[in-house]
């Protein structure tokens, strides 16, 4: 099956997040007609190849977001146009799991690279944090790099914003409107557009990669009647943090600067960074021929701990999540390439130490 054939067998299967079994069951059946033993965890599937002291994880993920609205293709039905392939999940992430699994491919048939196992995991979940790439590290063994694939253009990402977000509650008095200026009455959605206000104002330490953070207000909620003063506010915090950032002394910052109460919702996705002396950066810029970049999305690297890696694959992170949603030939082609220049890299850098 040639690398056209196998992307658009790929994104003709919906996977939407949770519904991963068919594509799963594809590509396990792919990678054992190849020779791979293929193990599964739910619809998370992993294989290696080689072996050797050092062991590299080659990861994406099989699921997709549910298709938007404004769609002029049929999300599931994927064609190629111009050498462009339209359908759900080409680009995020399918054209990386389609190139991984040519160089899966490539490896088994012409031999592993000396010195080294590649683990080749492809994972559920990752749109929505569920069962995916966090709930089954423990099964993969011990991993000294990794490579996560992303739409990035080929570029390596070494830098990831992490993502914390945080429940604030303005508390007032309730009162009736008509005595509002008469009474204790205590308006909590004014409390909250005084701290909102604030909000726009607190600044971050920049990353040279990354830039500054900025802290978004993205949902708020108060008031019971519109004739009565709202005793409550609520209003949640979504800030893309960088890696000079900790979790716990951002948010302990943000209660100290506000009026409402101030509680972490979610903590668990950490802003990552590699440095540019691990030998999985020295072979992705030499793969690439590009220098680092910094990404401003999320991804399976938050749940790989201190694990040295790079996020990077073909296609471009702008046409994520959109209508009409596509990857081109050449991008693809070009990602297959990429995968098997960067794996063997890998293992030569380690070489020369």
């Amino acid at each position: 099956m040639k690398a056209a054939e196998l992307l658009q067998a790929l994104v003709a299967i919906p996977s939407v997040s949770g519904d991963e079994g068919r594509i799963a069951d594809t590509v396990s059946a792919w990678a054992e007609g190849w020779g791979a033993r293929v193990q599964r965890k739910g619809h998370n599937v992993w294989f290696s190849v080689g072996s050797g002291p050092r062991r590299l994880l080659v990861n994406s993920h099989l699921d997709t977001v549910k298709p938007c609205a404004g769609w002029t293709y049929a999300p599931h039905a994927p064609e190629w146009r111009e050498d462009r392939l339209y359908g759900l999940g080409s680009n995020d992430a399918k054209g990386c799991v389609a190139g991984m699994l040519l160089t899966a491919r490539a490896l088994l048939t012409e031999g592993a690279p000396t010195g080294g196992e590649v683990v080749f995991a492809f994972t559920a979940e990752e749109e929505t944090g569920g069962q995916g790439l966090g709930t089954m590290l423990s099964e993969l063994g011990p991993l000294d790099a990794a490579i996560v694939g992303e739409p990035t253009g080929l570029k390596p990402c070494t830098a990831q914003r992490g993502m914390l977000l945080l429940r604030c509650t303005a508390h007032g008095r309730s009162g009736h409107v008509a005595h509002a200026h008469s009474t204790p009455a205590l308006n909590a959605i004014h409390l909250a557009a005084g701290d909102i206000s604030v909000l726009s104002e607190l600044r971050f330490p920049s990353h040279p990669l990354l830039g500054e953070a900025r802290a978004q207000v993205t949902q708020i909620s108060g008031g019971l009647a519109r004739n009565q003063v709202p005793d409550k506010c609520e209003f949640f915090v979504d800030l893309r943090t960088t890696p000079a950032m900790d979790h716990a002394a951002v948010a302990q910052q943000v209660a100290g600067a506000l009026k409402s109460e101030v509680q972490v919702h979610s903590a668990r996705y950490l802003p990552k960074a590699t440095g540019a002396q691990q030998p999985i950066v020295r072979a992705a810029v030499a793969a690439s021929g590009a220098e680092p970049v910094g990404s401003s999305t999320t991804s399976d690297w938050a749940f790989l701990g201190d694990l040295p890696a790079v996020k990077v694959g073909p296609g471009d992170t702008l046409r994520s999540h959109q209508a009409d949603e596509y990857l081109t030939r050449a991008e693809l082609e070009a990602g297959a390439a990429f995968y098997t220049r960067l794996v063997r890299g890998y293992f030569e850098e380690v070489a020369r130490g």
